[in-house]
């Protein structure tokens, strides 16, 4: 395990994304959104929750009914004792509460144990050690996801507080700056700041608007990504989504700054859900953090967009300066290391 800052051990590298917890009422869409247009496993629990598996883990989409339409909890695998105890002591340390979850609880989520504790936007984090291996054979409609130690892709806020925001994760789980992307939408300056806890070019992205804060999204989540193993399974999930006629937000293109070829379709519950392909890793040993200019070379086109949903947008971020968004200041105080 690598050392951080005044030779504080880092839990840098041994942290991934795990899980990610949804709440919705909309659960005949979710199961056909999953199943047959992303082309995960699904496995019913009862008739308020469901998952959704990626590989041998039981669980990396855990469903429960309920009105948030949103994702609600963030789960992280760590991986040991060690480094599960390092982040435990320093959000206790902060005074910020931290509960056990209960058995219930670990097992919707397919996991032995989990700690869980405030995050920005609302978002509980939980933490992990062991997650429990699915007993039933995968049956997915793509060659295969692409998890391991990078974990299993990762999230996207938007913000009205980026930096606090950055500093919670570079506090508690030693995020790195990756890079950033400067663009321009509808005549709105971003910034868009790319966090690593791993290999992984980036586990958590966080967007803000430049000059006025403003947060045009309703969702604590803006998007979530997802990697599969093979260019054809991003081609025909793409055909899927469409010809079972789910919304397409971005159409298929390549990232400037992971180099990623992906799409974006809008789920059952509003947020996005990306389908990735081929984005780099990082060299912990060369890499330095720069700023790209725009989020594509090519392509992630708006579809379908209606005069509807722009104004919901405008109305949302005229909106959001009157909104508290939830921080977590006592853990976002000490800023993300290369940034």
């Amino acid at each position: 395990m690598s050392a951080g800052a005044a030779g504080v051990p880092s839990v840098f590298g041994a942290v991934h994304l795990g899980y990610l917890v949804i709440e919705t009422r909309r659960f005949s869409d979710w199961r056909r959104f999953g199943t047959d247009a992303i082309g995960m496993h699904h496995d019913p629990l009862d008739r308020d929750r469901m998952r959704f598996r990626l590989d041998d883990q039981e669980c990396r989409f855990l469903l429960q009914r309920g009105a948030a339409e949103d994702v609600v909890a963030v789960g992280w695998h760590v991986d040991d004792h060690a480094a599960f105890e390092r982040i435990e002591a320093r959000v206790r340390a902060a005074g910020v509460p931290l509960r056990a979850g209960t058995a219930e609880q670990a097992a919707a989520r397919g996991v032995e144990r989990l700690l869980r504790f405030p995050g920005p936007k609302g978002l509980v984090q939980e933490i992990h050690t062991t997650p429990i291996k699915a007993a039933r054979p995968l049956r997915t409609q793509v060659s295969g996801f692409v998890t391991g130690a990078s974990g299993m892709g990762h999230i996207a806020l938007t913000s009205t507080r980026p930096a606090r925001i950055r500093g919670y994760f570079g506090h508690v789980l030693d995020a790195r700056l990756t890079d950033c992307i400067d663009e321009t939408i509808s005549g709105v300056k971003l910034k868009i700041r790319f966090l690593r806890v791993n290999e992984r070019h980036h586990s958590i992205a966080v967007a803000a608007t430049r000059g006025l804060p403003l947060d045009p999204v309703r969702t604590r989540v803006q998007h979530l990504n997802i990697q599969v193993a093979g260019l054809d399974d991003l081609a025909q999930s793409y055909q899927r989504v469409c010809e079972l006629g789910f919304d397409m937000a971005l159409s298929v293109g390549r990232h400037t700054n992971d180099r990623e070829l992906s799409y974006y379709a809008r789920t059952p519950s509003g947020f996005e859900w990306e389908v990735g392909w081929a984005p780099i890793t990082i060299d912990e040993s060369t890499w330095e953090p720069t700023t790209h200019q725009g989020i594509s070379v090519w392509g992630h086109k708006p579809v379908g967009r209606t005069i509807i949903g722009t104004l919901q947008q405008f109305r949302n971020a005229a909106l959001s300066p009157a909104r508290w968004e939830s921080t977590v200041p006592r853990l976002s105080g000490t800023g993300v290391s290369g940034g």
